[in-house]
């Protein structure tokens, strides 16, 4: 898979984001930028975020009754820029957008969705998948900030671990489960890759991964929920590809409303966050 050069500019208002970031994300699939989001930034949103995953969680069966490994790992909320005052800002934060277009190395960078992924108490592992099996883009761009609004400790699960160098291998078409946690377990194993966590995140520090990057997280054995707030981004002139399975088809009408194979991936759900150019 071809990627990019590293762009030599490094604004020093994105958190620590660095040339060692960049070459790391290009090389790796996976990097950390400390300190991108401030704490009167995160104050000023937390609540609003929270306030909406107990809103929408409120039919979401107790966890001792969910019967799947995926149900059991995390509380899922999705778009809440379209429905929340004050998230929209957050979401749609053009800082956050030119982070991830100077790891991916795009001139432009556009919204997928966002999406709350809230680990309950007690809330099981998240096994080992890829994006990317999930979305009808193609190539080397999309991309996952993945941002607690607490500060994560071990014990909550921390940060994700990431398999270095997952996002040159292909793509396992395995939706997230304990088949995917066999099939990540394999693809480790038998390419030798390095597993790399980055340890316990401040709230406004941030993990950015590719859609081909293998990642898992493991469960959260204390008793304080952990939140985290991910924005998925594509790189502005992707074209939608062609869906795959069940769930790119599903993907395609929910995020990318309008839009058939071939196009340009910008429907009215995907605004242009940032560009060079503008």
């Amino acid at each position: 898979m071809s990627m990019p050069k590293t762009s030599s500019s490094e604004p020093a208002q994105l958190g620590d984001l660095s040339e060692e970031r960049i070459a790391e994300f290009r090389r790796d699939g996976c990097t950390v930028v400390r300190g991108l989001c401030t704490p009167e930034e995160m104050a000023s949103v937390r609540s609003r975020i929270t306030d909406a995953v107990a809103d929408q969680s409120q039919g979401v069966a107790p966890l001792a009754e969910r019967a799947s490994t995926y149900a059991r790992a995390f509380l899922q909320v999705e778009n809440i820029w379209r429905s929340v005052p004050g998230v929209r800002d957050f979401t749609l934060s053009p800082r956050f957008a030119e982070v991830a277009a100077r790891l991916v190395g795009v001139p432009g960078i556009r919204l997928y969705h966002d999406q709350a992924l809230f680990k309950e108490p007690g809330g099981g592992v998240t096994p080992w998948h890829q994006d990317q099996g999930y979305w009808p883009l193609r190539g080397w761009g999309p991309v996952t900030m993945w941002m607690p609004l607490v500060d994560l400790t071990a014990e909550m699960g921390g940060s994700m671990s990431f398999a270095r160098g997952s996002c040159h291998l292909g793509l396992e078409d395995l939706e997230i489960s304990d088949e995917s946690q066999t099939g990540g377990e394999n693809m480790v194993d038998d390419h030798s890759l390095d597993v790399v966590n980055y340890g316990p995140l401040a709230a406004g520090d941030a993990t950015f991964h590719a859609g081909w990057t293998l990642h898992r997280a493991e469960e959260n054995t204390s008793s304080a929920m952990r939140e985290v707030m991910t924005v998925i981004y594509f790189p502005d002139g992707m074209r939608v590809a062609t869906p795959e399975n069940r769930r790119q088809a599903s993907d395609l009408a929910r995020w990318l409303p309008g839009c058939a194979p071939g196009e340009l991936a910008a429907s009215e759900l995907n605004p242009l966050l940032f560009s060079e150019t503008e």
